[in-house]
């Protein structure tokens, strides 16, 4: 079966459409991936939530800090007056809650054996392994789809703690992992979250490592394929085994499609 994982679409909606017209969406023998951050930014987000969430068995979504951003938004009072123009039209719109309910019960991260693929939005602390990885992203999972929700997100959002250790627990535990898993890009010399530099990797501080070239990193045989870093020079980082597919939808880029199926990794990409 042919199996696509799509770069981060922030509510552009049609060249979604066009990708998944180029991908032959209506077959039965095509599956997506999708690395997350479908909100915000574009002008369709509702639009790209019900694309998505349409396509059925064919669509699997992992969360990026984007998504996590527009359910903890949801939950204010004061949320349309504080959500930016892009949501506006989501958190007004009639089914509002049978999507926001839908996209909190996605997963953090996807791997699938068979392939011999993983998905996350930003990436995997140098000191987990895969098997860690899941563990600790259902440890989010659960939290997300429990009865204290919305109490739980009120507190989701932050910078710290920087550092991974397995004795830490309660909110601090649950914001690093989200924090891992769906903002990182840099990491600091001894191994904390660098949460400040968000740019390109030629003008990085010289201390500063991209979290997929930190050693040791227990997941470094892995394949793994995210989004999230739009200012990354490039898609392929073979020698890591991982591939960053934020291409810069949101920004006028393209929309990226990795086949994951063949012996080769291929691009298909659309303008956005």
């Amino acid at each position: 079966m042919r199996t696509y994982a799509i770069g981060d679409i922030h509510g552009a909606e049609k060249p979604l459409v066009r990708l998944l017209k180029r991908l032959e969406a209506n077959t039965s023998d095509v599956r997506f991936w999708f690395v997350g951050d479908l909100v915000n930014r574009g002008p369709a987000s509702a639009d790209v939530l019900r694309r998505v969430r349409s396509l059925g068995n064919q669509a699997t979504v992992v969360l990026g800090n984007h998504d996590l951003s527009l359910l903890a938004l949801a939950q204010r009072p004061d949320a349309l007056d504080k959500a930016n123009g892009s949501l506006k039209a989501l958190l007004c719109a009639p089914d509002r809650d049978e999507l926001l309910d839908w996209l909190r019960h996605r997963p953090l991260i996807h791997r699938d054996e068979s392939l011999g693929w993983t998905m996350v939005h930003a990436g995997i602390p140098a000191e987990w392994d895969m098997q860690d990885a899941v563990r600790h992203a259902h440890e989010l999972e659960a939290a997300l789809r429990g009865s204290e929700h919305r109490e739980f997100l009120a507190q989701l959002f932050g910078n710290t703690p920087e550092r991974w250790h397995p004795s830490l627990s309660g909110i601090e535990r649950l914001r690093y992992i989200a924090n891992a898993l769906t903002r990182q890009r840099f990491v600091q010399p001894d191994g904390g979250l660098d949460m400040a530099y968000k740019k390109t990797l030629a003008a990085a501080p010289a201390q500063l490592t991209p979290w997929f070239a930190a050693r040791p990193r227990a997941t470094a045989g892995e394949r793994i394929v995210f989004g999230h870093w739009s200012a990354l020079e490039h898609v392929a980082w073979p020698e890591h085994h991982v591939w960053g597919i934020d291409t810069g939808a949101a920004w006028g880029g393209t929309l990226t499609a990795l086949r994951l199926d063949g012996a080769n990794p291929e691009l298909v990409q659309v303008d956005a």
